[in-house]
């Protein structure tokens, strides 16, 4: 394993910082920034592929910290003084270890699910904390696969997987651009799940969600959190479904996230209890 010194903000550093604050590079390096020991753990727990670790050689580290090193095989590591680790983590208390990761590209054909998988598809989110509190419930809900379509949020970004705790590196997630994609993915999932429950979410007054029979294949919608779905996923919707509120409550809907998280639950606890919906 090679080691790299570092004590100035030359070009390798900037590499680095850059692969934490800007997409463009994330996707041309293929590689993107972690912190946070969850998010370490996890990523090497689900198998993802370690380019890099960063730590400083100033400051003694952690039994735990030690052992990541010592285990896991990288191509290279970058050993920075304490002001340089300062500088480039994101954390009030300086993480101690930060790895660069290969981005993972899945692809939909290799995908594999079960015989009765919950699916998410989220509409081009434009927020970083609701699409990884959205990754975080797939993976607390038993929700198999999540499709992110059109312009989004950079699904690598700090933030997003500051707010997914660890589930990015879970749960398989798919970026599809282009309507034709869309459309080819929904025909191949109505073939393979002939009895396939398309279900959209609305404030208005439409059927309750515990009206609805969520115990089969099932692909929730998710529209922007401005914008809603767009309308050519409106016409994949095949049932509506609300969350009802309180009746003297002054607010109609839920934060994108919220309302996700409230279906996500409402079918694992139908399946979970096998309950009979009328």
């Amino acid at each position: 394993m090679k080691i790299e010194k570092i004590s100035t903000k030359n070009a390798i550093f900037q590499k680095l910082e850059a692969l934490k604050i800007n997409r463009n590079k994330r996707h041309k390096y293929n590689e993107f920034f972690v912190e946070g020991v969850r998010n370490v753990n996890e990523a090497i727990k689900n198998n993802w592929d370690i380019v890099s670790f960063i730590y400083s050689y100033e400051k003694p580290l952690s039994n735990w910290a030690k052992d990541v090193i010592k285990n896991i095989k990288t191509k290279i590591n970058y050993e920075l003084t304490n002001n340089l680790m300062i500088d480039i983590s994101d954390k009030g208390n300086t993480s101690e270890l930060i790895a660069i990761i290969s981005i993972n590209h899945n692809d939909i054909n290799n995908i594999s699910l079960s015989s009765n998988p919950i699916i998410v598809l989220f509409d081009r989110p434009s927020k970083k904390a609701n699409l990884g509190t959205i990754i975080r419930s797939c993976d607390a809900l038993g929700v198999e696969l999540l499709i992110i379509t059109g312009h989004s949020v950079d699904t690598y970004d700090p933030d997003v997987i500051s707010s997914s705790m660890g589930s990015l590196f879970k749960v398989p997630f798919i970026k599809l651009n282009e309507n034709n994609e869309i459309d080819n993915f929904l025909s191949n999932l109505k073939k393979k799940y002939p009895s396939l429950k398309i279900i959209g979410t609305t404030s208005h007054n439409e059927r309750n969600i515990y009206e609805i029979d969520m115990r089969g294949p099932i692909l929730f919608l998710i529209g922007n959190e401005t914008d809603g779905l767009n309308n050519h996923l409106v016409e994949s919707n095949n049932i509506l479904a609300t969350i009802p509120m309180a009746k003297d409550s002054s607010t109609s809907s839920f934060n994108v996230s919220c309302a996700a998280s409230i279906m996500f639950y409402e079918a694992s606890r139908q399946r979970n209890l096998n309950k009979v919906i009328k």
